[in-house]
């Protein structure tokens, strides 16, 4: 039998000691790195010539269907780097996810009060943009408050 720490034990495993709620963030923070970068490429950028640094001028659409400026795409790789960095460690990881998803749920909120061709829409975000944040915001929290339950990431216990 292999003892703790040696090849072939599952703590020599390169995902030993890491929880679901890590896990999690470590998606979450891959996939906004993706739309950040994605954000910068024409032709899954449409309208790319339109982009601005961020106004509600912006007419570069994501997938043509999701508003983005230069500043919007910034806003997604710093969210990618942050839920990286943030899972490394169990508290980093459920906190990444809760907050963001507060800060989704705000940015829904706030779209949904401000008229998109004013210069409130900064960002800029559209219709579509308002709900997207709205399910990243529940995803987010769902998975920061159902996977963080504990704060033990090698809990043995049986439901």
């Amino acid at each position: 039998m292999a003892t703790p720490g040696t090849q072939g034990s599952p703590a020599a495993s390169p995902t030993s000691g890491r929880a679901p709620v890590q896990w999690a963030a470590i998606a979450v923070g891959a996939v906004f790195l993706l739309v950040g970068v994605l954000g910068f490429i024409p032709g899954i950028t449409t309208n790319y010539d339109t982009m601005t640094f961020a106004g509600h001028h912006s007419g570069a659409l994501l997938l043509g269907v999701f508003n983005v400026s230069v500043l919007h795409n910034i806003v997604h790789l710093l969210f990618g780097v942050l839920g990286l960095a943030l899972s490394r460690t169990f508290n980093g990881a459920r906190g990444f996810l809760i907050v963001s998803g507060i800060i989704y749920a705000l940015l829904w909120l706030y779209g949904l009060v401000i008229d998109h061709d004013s210069a409130a829409n900064f960002v800029p975000v559209n219709t579509a943009d308002d709900w997207l944040h709205f399910g990243l915001a529940v995803g987010m929290l769902a998975l920061g408050l159902i996977l963080g339950r504990t704060n033990a990431p090698d809990d043995k216990r049986h439901v």
